[in-house]
C-alpha cells in the first residue's frame, strides 16, 4: 500500500469505524483514540452551532445523525468555522429522516446557522442602501419559538417572517416582521429605491399610497436606519 493509499484508508476508517477495516499494524485501541478525537471535534463544532437542534435529539440519535454526516458528506472547505455550513448543506441534500425526527429540522438548522454566518461575515455596513448584513427570512415553521418545550407537529397557516442582521456594534440580532415589512425588505435588499418599492407594494396590496401610508412606511424605514439595517441616500 502506497503512502497516499494508506492515508486514504486511515481517513476512511476514521470517518466510518464501523464499516471500514482496521489498518494493518495499528492496534484497535490506538485507532480508537484517533476515531474518538475526530468525532468529538466535529460533534463539538456542530453542537455549538446548532444548540437548539441538538437539544431536540437524544444522545443515540444525535450521534447516529453525525455519523451519517461524517460518512456521507464531502466537505468543500478545510476551515473549521465552515463545518456548520457543511452540516447544513448535508441536511439539505443528503439527510434522510428517521421516525421521531422533527419535521422542521431543515428550517431550524438554517435559522441557527444564520446567526453564525452573520457573526463571521466579512461584509461591512454600507454608506447607503440595504445592509449586506441584514437578511430577510421566511420559514414555514415558527423556528424562533422552537425548543424543548415547543415542538410543533404541523406548520401554522402563516409563515414566520424574520429579519436577521448584524448591527454597528457587531451584534447579531433578530426581529419578527409583518408580511408587508418582509416584502419591503426584500425589495430594498434587491436594490429598489424606497419610493418605487412603496408604490409597488401599495398597488400589490390594493392600498392607497396616501399620507398615512407613507408616514407609517417612513416610521418603519427610520427604525431600520436606527438599527443599522438600511441607510438612506440624499434622494431617499
Amino acid at each position: 500500500m502506497s503512502g497516499v493509499d494508506h492515508q486514504r484508508a486511515f481517513a476512511a476508517r476514521i470517518r466510518q469505524p464501523e464499516a471500514e477495516p482496521l489498518l494493518p499494524g495499528i492496534a484497535a485501541e490506538r485507532m480508537a483514540v484517533y476515531e474518538e478525537l475526530f468525532f468529538n471535534n466535529i460533534e463539538g463544532f456542530v453542537s455549538g452551532a446548532f444548540p437548539v437542534l441538538r437539544s431536540l435529539f437524544d444522545e443515540a440519535r444525535w450521534r447516529s445523525l453525525l455519523r451519517a454526516f461524517i460518512a456521507a458528506h464531502r466537505a468543500t472547505t478545510p476551515y473549521f468555522l465552515a463545518i456548520s455550513q457543511e452540516f447544513l448543506a448535508w441536511l439539505q441534500q443528503g439527510y434522510r429522516a428517521q421516525a421521531g425526527d422533527p419535521p422542521f429540522i431543515l428550517e431550524l438548522a438554517h435559522y441557527e446557522w444564520v446567526e453564525l454566518a452573520l457573526d463571521v461575515s466579512e461584509a461591512e455596513l454600507p454608506d447607503r442602501g440595504w445592509s449586506p448584513l441584514a437578511w430577510p427570512l421566511a420559514y414555514a415553521w415558527p423556528v424562533q419559538r422552537i425548543g424543548r418545550d415547543y415542538r410543533p407537529e404541523t406548520p401554522p397557516a402563516e409563515p414566520s417572517c424574520l429579519l436577521a442582521w448584524r448591527d454597528g456594534q457587531d451584534r447579531v440580532r433578530f426581529m419578527q416582521l409583518a408580511p408587508f415589512a418582509y416584502r419591503l425588505a426584500l425589495r430594498l435588499q434587491a436594490g429598489e429605491a424606497p419610493a418605487a418599492a412603496l408604490a409597488a407594494l401599495a398597488a400589490e396590496h390594493g392600498l392607497v399610497a396616501d399620507g398615512d401610508y407613507l408616514d407609517n412606511a417612513r416610521a418603519l424605514l427610520d427604525d431600520w436606519q436606527r438599527r443599522a439595517i438600511w441607510f438612506p441616500s440624499t434622494e431617499d
